[in-house]
């Protein structure tokens, strides 16, 4: 970035919703380190306070408890605002299964909420975790952000909703919006635990403990799978856009690759056996497909190369050696 881009970065206060959580709380460490003022605001539903903890003593942070479903809530966060990343959510398709009015209530009525907060309080852009899983059961590839299918559980609904809802408040009270259609994000402080964890954590500390992890299906699927920092390069870039034909856009947030389940059980075997030989003699196991599961996903990131610049650095190499790097020194 330019020294005017860093500039308005180090003189915006910037709300984080979800700043508990794992995207969120390395959105917050990155724009403290460049100088910004921000605001956390998390109801540590799926979040934890350890992610923030090493925030708590920095004088330009401030932590706001509080639930996006509570409009008043969402009012005191956006106040004196200037930038919103709301990243709060309840994600996992099948936790969308299980409990399609829980994931409903927070996705939609939270982000309503949230919408209206950052229009009432004169929020300059509101920029939001949108999701791949809106592309549901489009069969193309790579997925292009104009070219959709159906979605295939209630989880992908909410997430495509968002959209909807972000286009309307732009026509309608001239809010400006970017949403970021994130692809498999990984990477350090993502939670291994609990039934909703991403594969990439889980699948680590299986590992680490010399348990089988379990492939749904046949390991044939692939993913984008996409490291945290080149997310977080996404939502800086999306804040210090100074192109008018880049804002009120959804983007693919990417890295552009695809990777099989089998070839990702390869790589953190080779990986983690750099810190324990053993793990090499473990083997995986394959079970049932999920529903709702989207066989392929792959991502063009050319739209926002060419409307935001921007320009991951991490592929899924890089981007796991470092996060089996952080697992092992901070779970092992």
């Amino acid at each position: 970035m330019n020294a005017k881009q860093l500039e308005l970065l180090s003189s915006s206060k910037i709300l984080v919703t979800g700043a508990a959580g794992f995207i969120g709380s390395n959105l917050c460490e990155a724009l403290l380190e460049i100088g910004s003022t921000v605001v956390g605001f998390d109801n540590f539903a799926t979040g934890h306070r350890k992610n923030i903890a090493d925030l708590q003593g920095n004088f330009s942070f401030t932590f706001l408890e509080g639930d996006i479903r509570n409009l008043d809530d969402c009012l005191n966060a956006c106040d004196n605002v200037d930038f919103v990343l709301h990243q709060a959510a309840l994600g996992s398709v099948p936790r969308s299964i299980n409990d399609p009015i829980t994931s409903n209530d927070v996705n939609v009525c939270g982000f309503l909420n949230m919408l209206v907060a950052s229009r009432d309080k004169g929020v300059k852009r509101f920029i939001y975790a949108a999701s791949s899983s809106t592309y549901g059961d489009s069969k193309a590839l790579p997925k292009v952000e104009e070219k959709i299918g159906k979605p295939l559980s209630p989880y992908a609904i909410t997430k495509y909703v968002n959209e909807l809802y972000a286009d309307n408040f732009k026509k309608t009270y001239d809010l400006d919006t970017v949403g970021l259609r994130y692809f498999n994000v990984f990477g350090r402080k993502q939670d291994p635990n609990g039934a909703y964890a991403a594969v990439i954590p889980k699948f680590v500390m299986q590992f680490m403990k010399y348990e089988s992890p379990m492939i749904n299906g046949d390991g044939s699927f692939s993913r984008d799978f996409t490291y945290i920092d080149n997310v977080v390069q996404m939502n800086l870039r999306a804040i210090v856009s100074d192109n008018s034909e880049a804002l009120n856009n959804v983007y693919n947030t990417a890295f552009g690759e695809r990777t099989t389940l089998n070839e990702l059980t390869t790589l953190l075997k080779e990986y983690l056996s750099e810190y324990d030989a053993d793990i090499a003699n473990v083997d995986v196991k394959f079970g049932p497909e999920r529903k709702g599961d989207v066989p392929h996903s792959l991502a063009s990131v050319d739209k926002a190369k060419n409307l935001l610049g921007y320009a991951p650095e991490f592929d899924i190499k890089s981007g796991l050696k470092e996060a089996v790097k952080w697992y092992w020194e901070n779970l092992k």
